[in-house]
Formats: C-alpha cells, sequence, structure tokens
C-alpha cells in the first residue's frame, strides 16, 4: 500500500532522517571508540605517538598492549609478539607462580641446632644454624631468632657458629658482571642462610670538630673493620655520594671497608647502602654483634658446615629451635612493591627445591615456571627466563605473553595477594612519587622495571569509565631509561584512563 498523505509523507521523511542522524553519530561514536575497530588496535595511540616523535624513538623498541578485563581482544595491540626484555617486571611471572605453586601461606624455618652438650647457659661445643632460604632474615628477624635461643637457656658458646647453607645450590657469579658494580645491594646472589640481604646502610655524621666525619654501620658488624679516611670540604650538601669513595681493599671476602674523599660541610648526614663479606661472615658478623648485646659470648668464628644428619635408622636429629619467617604473602608484597631482585632469586630456587627436591637450582626452578605454564595453558615460546628476578641483559618475553598472564592472575584464587603487592600509583612502592598530584593517583596497580636502555611496566589501571584494563608496556631502545620511557608510559596510561 503507498502512502499518499502529505502528514504522513512528511512524518517518514523526519524519521528516515532522524535515524540517519543517529545511525552517523552512532558510527561515529564506534570510529571514535577504542574499542572496535582493529586499525585503531594495531596503531600507537596520538598522545604516544606524538611524544615518540618529539623524542625521535624508534617506535618498533616498544611492545604494548591494553585490554580490557571483561573483553575478548585488545584496545591496542603494538609489537606484542615481540621478544623484548622486560627487566623486574618479569617479577610478576616469578611471583605468580611461587603463589600458586607454594601458596601464600608458606613460610620458610631457619633451624637452630646444638653441637655439643648445654649444661648452665654454657654450650660446650658448636652452635648450627641451618637455613632453608628465608629471604626475609632481616637484622630484627634476626635479632628475635637470638631472644627465642636466649629465652630457652643459651648464653655461653665455646665453640664456632656453623652455617649451614646447603639447601640452595648456586653456582658462583661475578657479582659485578651484570654492571660492573659488585657491592650494590641488588646485585647480591642468593644463599640459604642469607641475614639482611648482605647489606649495611652506612650512615655519614660530620664531626662536631669539623675535622672528620664519623661512620656508623647498621647492622652493626662485629667482624667488620672501617678504614675512614674522610675529611670535609666546604660546600652544600651535593655531589655524587656527597664525595665519598667506596672501596673493599682486596676482595670482598676480607674484613675491611675504605672510605676516602672529602665530604661537604652542608650534609647534617648522608648514607648509602652496600653488600660486604661472604655470607657466612655476614651471618656472624650480625649474630656476634647482637649475641653480646643480648649477653651472651662465643668464643669460636665460623665456618660453613652440615647440620647434624639422621642417624643410621633413620631418626631425624631434633633442633634446638626452628625460627619460621613471615608468610609467601608478605614476602611477595616485599619483592613487588620494592622490586627485590635477591628475594625474586630465593622464590626461584625455593619452588625448585620443594617441587624437585633440595638443592635448589635454577634450572629446577625454571622447570618449575615451565611446567606451571604449560599446566594454565599459557603458551610462551619466546620467554627467556634467567634468574626470575629480571637482573639480565638476556630475560626476554613478548608483551602479550605478559598481558595473557596477568589476565590469567586476575581469575586465580590469589589473585588478591598477588595484585595488592603491585605498586600503587602516587602511593607506594616504586611508583609512591609518580603520579602523587594527578588523577591517577590510586587507579594503577603496576610493576616497575629499569635498567640500562630499558623501561618498563606491566599491571592493572581503572579507567574513568569504571572497567580496569590490563596495561603492558615494554620498551627496549638506548637510553630509554634516562626519563624517555616514563614520558611514554606516562602518555599511554592517561590515554587509557581517559578512554
Amino acid at each position: 500500500m503507498r502512502c499518499t498523505s502529505p502528514v504522513i509523507r512528511s512524518l517518514l521523511v523526519s524519521l528516515c532522517l532522524n535515524i540517519g542522524f543517529a545511525i552517523d553519530a552512532l558510527g561515529a561514536d564506534i570510529a571514535e571508540s577504542p574499542h572496535s575497530l582493529h586499525a585503531q588496535r594495531s596503531a600507537l595511540p596520538d598522545p604516544v605517538n606524538r611524544v615518540v616523535q618529539r623524542y625521535k624513538l624508534d617506535p618498533s623498541g616498544v611492545g604494548m598492549v591494553v585490554q580490557a578485563l571483561d573483553a575478548s581482544e585488545p584496545v591496542l595491540s603494538w609489537n606484542a609478539d615481540t621478544p623484548q626484555n622486560p627487566a623486574s617486571t618479569i617479577k610478576t611471572l616469578t611471583t605468580l607462580v611461587a603463589l600458586d605453586v607454594l601458596t601464600p601461606g608458606y613460610y620458610w624455618k631457619t633451624y637452630v641446632y646444638l653441637d655439643g652438650t648445654l649444661r648452665d647457659g654454657r654450650l660446650e661445643g658448636n652452635l648450627v644454624l641451618k637455613g632453608t632460604g628465608d629471604p626475609y632474615l632481616t637484622t630484627e628477624n634476626f635479632w628475635n631468632l637470638l631472644r627465642a635461643l636466649r629465652a630457652r637457656g643459651l648464653q655461653h658458646i665455646t665453640g664456632d657458629l656453623v652455617v649451614d647453607n646447603s639447601y640452595f645450590q648456586v653456582a658462583p657469579e661475578d657479582p659485578g658482571a651484570f654492571d660492573g658494580e659488585p657491592f650494590r645491594s641488588y646485585n647480591v646472589a642468593p644463599d640459604a642462610l642469607l641475614v639482611n640481604f648482605k647489606s649495611v646502610r652506612f650512615g655519614f655524621y660530620p664531626e662536631p670538630t669539623g675535622k672528620g666525619v664519623r661512620v656508623v654501620q647498621d647492622p652493626l658488624l662485629a667482624n667488620l673493620r672501617i678504614d675512614n679516611r674522610l675529611a670535609i670540604r666546604p660546600g652544600s650538601c651535593t655531589g655524587f655520594q656527597r664525595g665519598i669513595a667506596f672501596n673493599v681493599p682486596v676482595a670482598p671476602e676480607h674484613d675491611t671497608v675504605l672510605f676516602d674523599g672529602k665530604f661537604p660541610s652542608g650534609c647534617e648526614e648522608y648514607s648509602f647502602s652496600r653488600t660486604v663479606l661472604t655470607p657466612a661472615q655476614f651471618a656472624f658478623g650480625v649474630f656476634k654483634g647482637l649475641w653480646e648485646e643480648l649477653g651472651g659470648t662465643i668464643e669460636g668464628g665460623v665456618r660453613v658446615g652440615l647440620a647434624p644428619q639422621a642417624d643410621a635408622s633413620g631418626v631425624e636429629p631434633q633442633p634446638f629451635h626452628v625460627h619460621w619467617s613471615p608468610t609467601l604473602a608478605e614476602v611477595v608484597r616485599s619483592i613487588n612493591k620494592f622490586s627485590n631482585n635477591v628475594m625474586t632469586r630465593h622464590l626461584l630456587l625455593t619452588m625448585g627445591a620443594k617441587v624437585y627436591g633440595a638443592p635448589g637450582t635454577v634450572e629446577k626452578g625454571r622447570a618449575v615456571i615451565a611446567d606451571w605454564l604449560k599446566a594454565n595453558h599459557l603458551e610462551m615460546p619466546e620467554l627467556i627466563l634467567v634468574n626470575g628476578a629480571g637482573l639480565s641483559r638476556d630475560t626476554r618475553i613478548s608483551a602479550a605473553s605478559m598481558a595473557a598472564l596477568l589476565r590469567h592472575a586476575w581469575s586465580s584464587p590469589y589473585m588478591p595477594e598477588f595484585v595488592s603487592s603491585l605498586p600503587l600509583s602516587g602511593m607506594d612502592g616504586t611508583l609512591r612519587r609518580r603520579f602523587d598530584d594527578e588523577p591517577l593517583a590510586g587507579q594503577l596497580h603496576l610493576k616497575t622495571g629499569s635498567m640500562d636502555d630499558v623501561a618498563a611496566i606491566a599491571g592493572y589501571a581503572m579507567s574513568r569509565s569504571g572497567r580496569r584494563y590490563v596495561v603492558v608496556d615494554l620498551h627496549n631502545a638506548k637510553d630509554i631509561h634516562r626519563g624517555y620511557g616514563e614520558n611514554v608510559q606516562d602518555a599511554l596510561l592517561h590515554w587509557v584512563i581517559a578512554n
């Protein structure tokens, strides 16, 4: 039937025009939406591209993925399958696998044995400490262990402190091989009995006379000698390490550190942390200092050995005391918030020992992660995992694989423990001073990674719409760590939040 009424024809034309306008508007919205077109997904967002162009960066050096957790396709996929060095963002893989394999309530034990006879507070013999890789045996926790020994009646030790670190088997390594900084805390190698990360905080305070600098160590190592040759110079509190040169005159196993240089008179105080001694010597230095503070004595020195073994019938010797570490959930939080390398490496070795039997090795730890990826159907053929911490020039993973890992983590039973371990923008960890005065504060849970020629982030972002996104940015380029990488990250994150 054909309508001939002018009124009806007018209404139909108006309706068609309105529908056309609506379709046009809808098309415009779709074209502008970051969730729809493949062309948008496979191109850098304009804000990111502007930063790339401004600093004349090669866009092929960055791999990016942005994907809503409730979406099957990414909003942005740029060089997503290209293997990149992820720096410390690889810690997300190691910590997530550890939470699943060991469970959040896992804890490490440090065993104390008496190799001798204890009578009236006096041990005629040796005190044996057997570690199982506690990654958080800080000075405070070690002090609690010693207090427990005093409470159990031990006071005087006539023999040695024997350190059993056989639970881990770590190949000898040059601590300066990574970047030529062998005494930096981030280069510490794992050890099954590692006290306070083998790290000392040295504090520097000008003497009231103005003629020298007092050096204070924390923890106080009873077996470390300080050769202090620091002098005072007039000037403001500036300059690299405030003019202080740190050196170990012979080798790291020797017991002397040398401070030389001229300290600015404008500094009221200054401090830095460095690693000293071997793990066993460090443990002994802390032990002797704290033990004497608690009223105890030890007549012998330190040596590496084995704890008492099971007898011929298989009966295990009973320890005098067992110290428990914080739970894995607490340890993972410290690892990811502050990007602690040696703690992460302890996780890898611990997983190897628990799944494949002691001693824990890097190879066993890698095998555990490979098994876990296969069991969870996460294919990462490009993955090169060196030590699990990212402290390597050879580690590789793609942005697509990292994004898949983070999406899997969101569905994990231990998602709350994992996500809360990531630095929170503008509030804590390695993001404490980033985005603290912007709308992005509190909207990002991101693991950061940075080393020479690498800048990376991986985690979760909450957009203004209330949707949560996985965000991965792995950037490998010459000098990208000198601020350029962060500028690219900032542009990407602002784009995600705004959209």
